[in-house]
């Protein structure tokens, strides 16, 4: 049996040198983004807006070799915090606070979404021995670090209390069988998937019980790696060879359409059936971008592909579900491209930037997108901006002005 653990509490110090292992390789590698001399750009935005600001919309969290950018609803830059090197940003799962992740493990940093306030990387820090992917379902946040395969969760609507007092709220904390880089989703019935794996393989999922009992386990997802829950609470993770999924206490495998169909990420919503992601059918494939999508339906047990325009490819950093829960990719040809999410066919696109090419690693600065409330956000490394596309009317009502760092990660609250 795996022990869950509730913790109480505490005070945790962050540090300031930031440093992070990345979900695609092994080794962390700093961006190329240059911060400029002329510091004035970023804070002086912030503080001419500090007496007078009036919004009280969402909050862009933005990494930069060098630190982070926080952009309000009209892309005005109001919090420029220094760190050092590549980092990674997620939504803390309360739609004010983002996680940052440090050597010690998930910083947390407070964006003042909804209010007028300033944004704040406090010194709060769930602990992680190498940080990795940190997912939000329901109520509950997931953290897992690589370093140990341990799982952090917690209820993020006390998140916003607990930080105002200077603490952290109560965690449960569950061991892997080994360290391993994986992720892990707590359910609405409180059952724990987790990955299994070790430094060198992963092979699948277990599903715990609130009391750290086994109830499930399936290990016949190679190289598992993305995550997401569909409709009527269904949990979907990818494979090298398919998709992995988990209802009513069951696992099923559906396989995909060739031997080898990688699909490492995963974006799915809590009106569809169908989990969107990427595909790979060529294992001896070189770089990074890709060209087609993956459309898993959970419900049906079936895995069909749909294919961008010849020429065009996408990354990891270029998925997400539009206002109908169709398909949105941020293609190589700077557009945003609409797909069917039952039948992959395409339905449009949106020009939003110019044309870009893959990054020569993972890390590497990139366009970007993320969809909040029918806002697209899209970012231009090239032109160290960012825009908001009006996903209805298909116009990008809002560009911020050149940033002071280009932009690599983005979380949106």
């Amino acid at each position: 049996m795996t022990r869950r653990t509730t913790l109480a509490p505490a005070v945790l110090l962050g540090a300031t040198a930031l440093l992070l292992t990345g979900c695609a390789s092994d080794t962390a590698a700093s961006g190329t983004a240059d911060r400029e001399t002329a510091t004035g750009s970023a804070s002086a935005t912030a503080d001419s807006g500090a007496g007078n600001r009036s919004d009280t919309g969402p909050r862009i969290t933005l990494t930069y070799d060098g630190g982070l950018l926080v952009l309000d609803q009209d892309l005005r830059v109001v919090g420029d915090e220094p760190v050092d090197g590549f980092t990674r940003v997620n939504p803390a799962g309360d739609d004010r606070h983002v996680l940052v992740t440090v050597p010690e493990g998930f910083r947390v940093l407070d964006t003042a979404a909804g209010t007028t306030g300033e944004p704040t990387l406090t010194d709060l820090t769930f602990p992680a021995d190498t940080g990795g992917h940190a997912v939000v379902h329901g109520d509950r946040t997931a953290l897992f670090a690589d370093g140990s395969g341990d799982v952090t969760s917690f209820d993020h609507a006390d998140l916003a209390a607990s930080v105002a007092d200077g603490e952290l709220p109560d965690v449960d904390t569950t061991e892997s069988e080994a360290a391993h880089h994986g992720v892990a989703i707590e359910l609405e019935d409180g059952t724990l998937l987790t990955t299994i794996g070790t430094e060198e393989s992963r092979s699948g999922v277990r599903a715990l019980d609130a009391d750290g009992t086994e109830t499930a386990r399936s290990e016949v997802c190679p190289d598992v790696h993305g995550e997401g829950a569909v409709s009527g609470d269904v949990a979907v993770f990818g494979c090298t060879d398919g998709a992995l999924v988990y209802q009513d206490g069951t696992f099923t495998k559906i396989d995909a359409p060739t031997t080898y169909g990688r699909t490492g990420n995963l974006f799915t919503t809590d009106t569809s059936s169908i989990a969107v992601g990427d595909y790979n059918d060529d294992p001896d494939s070189e770089g990074y971008l890709l060209d087609q999508v993956a459309l898993v339906d959970a419900a049906r047990d079936e895995y069909r592909v749909a294919d961008l325009p010849d020429g065009v490819g996408f990354t990891f950093r270029g998925l997400a579900r539009g206002l109908d829960d169709e398909a949105l990719v941020l293609g190589s040809d700077g557009a945003l491209h609409r797909f069917d999410e039952e039948t992959g066919k395409p339905l449009g696109t949106i020009d939003v930037i110019d044309a870009w090419e893959g990054p020569a690693e993972w890390q590497d600065a990139h366009p970007a997108l993320k969809v909040v409330d029918g806002t697209a956000y899209v970012t231009d490394p090239a032109e160290r901006t960012v825009h908001a596309v009006d996903l209805a009317s298909g116009e990008v009502v809002a560009s911020s002005d050149r940033l002071p760092g280009i932009p690599n990660e983005i979380a949106v609250s």
